[in-house]
């Protein structure tokens, strides 16, 4: 592999950029931002860092969480204390740390945007905005907003989630995450090195009812954001049926991350996908064999590693926020769950902390309902028989 050009500096392309230079290819990577701030980027789960341990172990400025709170209307709330705290960085710092690790890596880092890239025989000849350049392929980690139509995932408007936000000052130990009828998405307030991130996240809904939805949250919760700084951004969030033709890999190009729609359907999360597929892709690249090889591993790779679980996600992802079970919408009977059922509240941990497949969710949940009941009515019953006080105790 003589050249390597990574089209884009977020997290997907600066890590692609780091494994192709350590692995020894010439790595050039294009982005006319560089490191940059994001609403809800930041957010590391455990599976994240128990796979590549730097993100845990390093200087950079983060957050430990060991505690999330969910609500729901007409469930109420429940605390789940996380057996493996999630990381919350500055989407801006955790960024710079990967660029910044690439560049020591032997990455060669250029501050501009490709413009064109034409395909001529087995190599690409790139524009940008400062000059050219011929390579033998490409990594395509532009984001959701791809501006090169050629090549990465094609987005319809029902394959994406809009995402918006404030930095409001204060903080606080613990993530909220609130749900909201008829909303496929939910509230976040996320705590920040020095602020809170607080947004929200959602399908089929224009970015003015989002926000309209968030600042309705702000002030019942007496939070402050006139003046904050204000956020906004588009997520991949695939549609059933668009898992089906997903473009991920042509000839000469992958798209890792975001350009290649690898978000979860569910959660909004991108930071562990778009890490991921840039290993995979990097492993691909370089592996033996030709182009054709390339493209047919990574696809087989992706699928096999974690895309397979994110299509069977967006099959479940309008149940989740929009379906109803014993007489109430499932968020709020989830929510009734975890509080009451010591095995739920299990169960959703290990999805927060990315161990719990959706694959596997129907088989582990069925294994714990007789028990998750059990303790559900037991508790419902303590309640009413025994002084809240006196069970806390």
């Amino acid at each position: 592999m003589k050249c390597v050009a990574v089209l884009g500096g977020g997290p997907a392309g600066a890590f692609a950029a780091e494994q192709l230079a350590l692995a020894g290819a010439k790595v050039v990577l294009f982005d006319e931002k560089l490191a940059w701030e994001k609403p809800c980027g930041g957010g590391l789960t455990y599976k994240a860092y128990r796979q590549y341990p730097f993100l845990l172990h390093n200087p950079t400025p983060k957050k430990l969480i060991n505690e999330t709170i969910l609500f729901a209307p007409r469930g109420g709330a429940a605390t789940l204390r996380l057996r493996e705290p999630l990381l919350i960085y500055s989407r801006l710092d955790l960024n710079r740390m990967l660029l910044e690790r690439a560049e020591s890596a032997g990455a060669q880092i250029e501050k501009t945007r490709v413009r064109e890239m034409a395909r001529t025989g087995d190599a690409w000849q790139l524009t940008t905005s400062s000059g050219s350049l011929r390579c033998d392929f490409c990594i395509v980690a532009t984001g959701a907003r791809n501006p090169l139509r050629d090549v990465g995932t094609r987005l319809t408007a029902a394959d994406t989630m809009s995402a918006l936000g404030y930095y409001i000052p204060g903080g606080q130990d613990h993530i909220d995450i609130q749900f909201l009828s008829r909303l496929e998405g939910y509230i976040w307030v996320f705590p920040r090195c020095g602020h809170l991130s607080v947004g929200i996240c959602g399908k089929n809904q224009p970015a003015q009812v989002l926000r309209a939805r968030l600042e309705q949250f702000l002030a019942e919760r007496s939070m402050a954001f006139k003046g904050a700084p204000f956020y906004s951004h588009l997520l991949p969030s695939l549609e059933w049926p668009s898992w089906k033709s997903n473009r991920v890999a042509g000839e000469g190009w992958l798209a890792v991350g975001d350009a290649a729609g690898l978000v979860d359907p569910i959660t909004g999360e991108g930071l562990y996908y778009a890490i991921r597929s840039a290993d995979l892709a990097a492993k691909a690249l370089t592996a033996n064999g030709g182009h054709a090889d390339i493209v047919q591993n990574y696809r087989r790779m992706l699928r096999r590693d974690f895309a397979a679980d994110l299509e069977f996600a967006s099959h479940l992802a309008k149940r989740v926020f929009l379906g109803r079970f014993l007489f109430g919408s499932v968020p709020s009977r989830m929510v009734q769950f975890a509080r009451f059922s010591p095995r739920f509240a299990g169960i959703m941990q290990d999805l927060f902390a990315g161990t719990q497949t959706y694959r596997g969710l129907k088989d582990r949940l069925l294994r714990n309902l007789n028990g998750s009941m059990l303790e559900i009515f037991m508790n419902l019953g303590l309640r009413r028989l025994v002084p809240e006080k006196v069970v806390s105790r």
